[in-house]
């Protein structure tokens, strides 16, 4: 992801040059001492962008006053060292705020945050999506939709689809990046589950109808809160 960053404050602008180093998926492109600057630079590179850092008091221009003329505008994470702003950041859909000095873990989740979002955006929930799935020496199309769970097997994961079972020598990691993580979901540490395909959730595993019935997959204790937040919950 390609971010920029806007603190008039050099001190300020170090650390998170230094926090933004240490995070593979963020990319620092230019890093401004003026809100003015900024928005010139996002006017002529509208889809150059992903990820804002911005500061809030700031001469000429301040954060708040960026976010009001920018008519478009990526994600943004506010840094600022006053917590009265908080509020008219999230009027204008801020991911987040953070308060000076901000340290890495914090600051990390935060992006952390973002980038994920950033995923969902990318990867809309498309009946029609589909991965190639090698079989013995043929290519077998499979519909994102097709699949109800993989199951990790030692050095190897199983593919569950609707119709068939696919044993592939890869890691749940890897599978788990070619998936759309909108529709996806690593429930347990040897369980990824099709949000679509899930019939009911009951105490700490998920069921899913296959031809067999049902599946019963575990939740692990650290995906639970994680899942629930993430799924369509009406609480009566």
């Amino acid at each position: 992801m390609n971010c920029i960053l806007i603190d008039d404050d050099e001190m300020s602008r170090r650390v998170v040059e230094e926090y933004v180093g240490k995070v593979d998926f963020l990319q620092l492109t230019h890093s401004f001492a003026s809100a003015v600057d900024a928005l010139n630079h996002l006017k002529n590179n509208p889809d150059d962008v992903h990820l804002i850092f911005l500061d809030v008091e700031m001469p000429e221009m301040t954060g708040m006053d960026f976010l009001e003329v920018s008519s478009t505008h990526p994600q943004v994470i506010i840094i600022s060292s006053k917590e009265k702003y908080a509020l008219k950041a999230f009027e204008h859909s801020v991911t987040d705020y953070l308060l000076k000095p901000i340290t890495f873990p914090r600051f990390f989740k935060a992006v952390s945050q973002v980038y994920e979002k950033y995923n969902q955006q990318r990867s809309p929930l498309d009946e029609d999506k589909e991965i190639f799935i090698k079989k013995n020496n043929s290519l077998i199309r499979v519909k994102f939709n097709d699949i109800l769970w993989i199951e990790a097997l030692e050095n190897y994961i199983v593919i569950n689809t609707v119709n068939d079972r696919f044993t592939i020598h890869l890691t749940m990691k890897s599978i788990e990046n070619q998936l759309p993580p909108v529709r996806f979901k690593r429930v347990h540490r040897s369980f990824i589950v099709n949000l679509n395909r899930i019939d009911s959730i009951e105490d700490n595993a998920i069921a899913i109808k296959n031809n067999e019935g049902k599946k019963v997959i575990p939740i692990g204790k650290s995906y639970r809160d994680k899942l629930l937040s993430e799924i369509n919950l009406i609480n009566k």
